[in-house]
């Protein structure tokens, strides 16, 4: 049973990411559009969906089922255990950003650049780096 959910934990890790790198990228293109326009509404729909539907859940199935591994595999002692779990913390701080930004657009109250969105599209993508190696190569 145990590699089954290793590997449902690893199929809502690919989901989660995936949402989380495509979220930003829809509020590059959102700040783009004008207030009140089809393409601005377009975009909430888009990013509502993406939140609730995909990234939401794959979220909590992560955490659930990598808690669940954690303490199957007694890694809770592991050091790389510890960074990794500080990554995921990390990684779920910039979901609840995400997560705040979709609701100013939904209300459009966005206040912030194109050239934000664009940066912090790569925190996941740093952070996921950090997570494989750590669960990986477990270097320490």
């Amino acid at each position: 049973m145990y590699e089954w959910l290793k590997a449902l934990h690893v199929i809502a890790v690919i989901a989660w990411m995936a949402g989380m790198l495509y979220l930003p990228r829809l509020f590059v293109y959102h700040c783009e559009a004008p207030v009140g326009s089809k393409q601005s509404e377009t975009f909430k729909v888009m990013e509502q969906r993406l939140l609730k539907v995909i990234i939401n859940p794959a979220m909590i199935v992560t955490w659930v089922v990598g808690l669940y591994l954690a303490w199957a595999g007694r890694w809770y002692g592991a050091g790389w255990f510890h960074v990794k779990f500080v990554l995921v913390v990390l990684m779920s701080a910039v979901h609840g950003y995400y997560a705040s930004r979709v609701r100013d657009f939904a209300l459009d109250r966005n206040t912030r650049s194109q050239k934000l969105y664009r940066v912090i599209n790569e925190i996941p993508t740093f952070l996921m780096i950090g997570i494989v190696i750590m669960v990986i190569v477990k270097p320490f």
